[in-house]
């Protein structure tokens, strides 16, 4: 089943994504094909990140959650808001 995670970063906390972001990449590859896609939720500049917005495989609600709790992102506190729920891919190119 496919699932969306859509992370707010607190405020001025980017330089906590940063300092960050090595171990974010590195767990998201030991998910391996199971990430469709991702990548940051950007400020109104088109630059800065302001969130993450990730689409993955997993076996149920739960589990989808307790991954995401997991992102070195979240562990380092990161995260203001995480929503995690089942996603259906309906239009556009296929995943």
């Amino acid at each position: 089943m496919l699932f969306v995670a859509y992370c707010v970063d607190k405020e001025n906390h980017l330089e906590v994504r940063m300092e960050t972001r090595p171990d974010h990449l590195e767990f998201m590859k030991i998910k391996g094909d199971a990430v469709k896609l991702g990548g940051p939720a950007l400020a109104d500049d088109g630059e800065t990140p302001i969130g993450s917005m990730i689409i993955f495989e997993d076996t149920d609600l739960a589990a989808a959650r307790a991954w995401i709790a997991e992102d070195p992102y979240a562990k380092a506190g990161l995260f203001q808001s995480v929503t995690v729920t089942p996603w259906k891919h309906v239009v556009g190119e296929g995943l």
